[in-house]
């Protein structure tokens, strides 16, 4: 039933299923952001740990991707999707590889070519460690976007093939 209060006509005239859907999007792209921030700030600990100790960017770059990658599908699959018990392989861990292997391809790429670009500049090495690690986190930013709609869509959200044992209700 449809009631309009002060010529205002609310959005939904069913129990509010889909003003609280909406809500549950946004509490999940707000926990999704956060994961994100956790597995970059350690991605971040182990990118200047190398490119501080003489590494080149593509080995930092890479050695971080992968230590982000591992914490954010430990706690973007329980927290920010309900996901509980043991990983399906073919539905959850394979097309998570997929996904954020192309957000970290990018990355490394970008970081690469920054530190490519920056090299021949002759700059300090803390100028460079500054700016090969800006570019690292820019990028990270450029495609949290496209990978939390892909995991969203395709692995773990909305669109993901649903299994009892490895679903819990959000």
């Amino acid at each position: 039933m449809t009631t309009v209060t002060n010529g205002v006509q609310p959005r939904t005239t069913e129990a509010g299923a889909p003003d609280r859907s909406r809500r549950r999007g946004w509490a999940r792209l707000a926990r999704a952001a956060t994961t994100s921030v956790a597995a970059t700030v350690l991605s971040q600990v182990v990118l200047l740990a190398v490119l501080a100790t003489g590494g080149a960017a593509a080995l930092a770059s890479t050695l971080a991707w992968a230590a982000g990658a591992v914490l954010n599908f430990l706690v973007t699959r329980r927290w920010v999707w309900g996901r509980t018990g043991r990983p399906r392989v073919r539905r959850e861990l394979l097309p998570y590889l997929a996904v954020i292997g192309l957000g970290g391809l990018a990355s490394i790429g970008l970081t690469t070519l920054a530190g490519s670009l920056l090299g021949p500049l002759d700059l300090p090495h803390f100028w460079w460690v500054v700016l090969v690690d800006g570019a690292y986190v820019a990028s990270y930013a450029l495609v949290f976007a496209v990978k939390f709609t892909l995991l969203d869509r395709l692995v773990f959200g909305r669109g993901a093939a649903r299994t009892p044992a490895t679903t819990s209700r959000s």
